[in-house]
């Protein structure tokens, strides 16, 4: 995990020597932030279930001059989370950054029509994942002084919406999970904050619209046309709107802000 000098000293280093854990980083916005968090100097930790993904994000972390390492992770099994939790904590002594940012989306169809297998995979994944990643990362923060946790939640965690409807129970669920860790935790010198992504074009959503371009008969590129008109910005997002979100929240730039809902959606919750 060496890191190139060179690059060392044309970066900012905001992060500069801090140890970030990031779930859900071998695609999409996880893998936008884990890149972005290093490329401000911090060692990101690409974590995920596909290894082959998760080396490509390492590599290319690395072969920008950054360091990063990769840890398979289901973040619904515990005793998983606690061993990689661990393994960090006595690899690089600190844990000081985690984005609770693995999630699925969940069948899009009414709530009558959901079983409650899918219910709970849906809370399993976006909710208890959370819940356990922060319960075995928090010990460490604390016993280095302090730290960030971001959680990704969605506008959906806002407003409603008439699809989706487990996804967007969850993601309203991080969002206080944010704001109650923030007040348990302030005490520590632990900030904890939530983003809110509008539309960003990643897999997920991309799926997300094959799906509806089948039931439809749609072509995607007209579906994904319509969808960015829904911004009044007009278009869709990327996966590095959100990562340099992230960025600001875990920096010591956002040292007095704590317990905050940072929304990022080309103006979708305006209307």
């Amino acid at each position: 995990m060496d890191v190139v000098v060179g690059m060392k000293e044309e970066r900012a280093g905001r992060l500069e020597g801090r140890t970030a854990i990031v779930t859900g980083s071998t695609y999409g916005i996880g893998e936008a932030i884990a890149k972005i968090l290093a490329g401000e100097g911090a060692i990101s930790i690409v974590t995920g279930r596909s290894e082959d993904e998760g080396g490509r994000v390492v590599e290319e972390i690395r072969s920008g001059g950054g360091a990063a390492e990769y840890y398979s992770l289901d973040v619904t099994s515990e005793k998983r989370v606690e061993e990689v939790a661990r393994a960090v904590y006595e690899g690089y002594g600190r844990i000081d950054i985690l984005v609770n940012n693995a999630g699925i989306g969940g069948p899009s169809k009414p709530t009558h029509e959901y079983t409650r297998r899918e219910w709970e995979r849906v809370f399993d994944v976006n909710v208890t994942g959370a819940f356990l990643c922060t319960k075995h990362v928090i010990p460490y923060m604390k016993r280095g002084g302090g730290g960030n946790i971001v959680y990704i939640s969605s506008i959906y965690g806002i407003v409603g919406s008439q699809d989706n409807p487990a996804y967007h129970a969850t993601k309203a669920a991080n969002r206080i999970m944010a704001k109650t860790g923030a007040l348990i935790y302030a005490k520590d010198n632990i900030r904890v904050n939530s983003v809110h992504p509008g539309f960003i074009w990643t897999p997920m959503v991309e799926e997300f619209l094959i799906e509806q371009s089948k039931e439809l008969g749609v072509p995607l590129e007209d579906l994904k046309r319509e969808l960015g008109a829904r911004h009044p910005i007009g278009h869709l997002g990327e996966p590095e709107d959100i990562g340099y979100g992230v960025l600001y929240l875990v920096s010591d730039e956002a040292k007095f802000v704590t317990g905050s809902e940072l929304i990022i959606d080309g103006g979708y919750t305006s209307r």
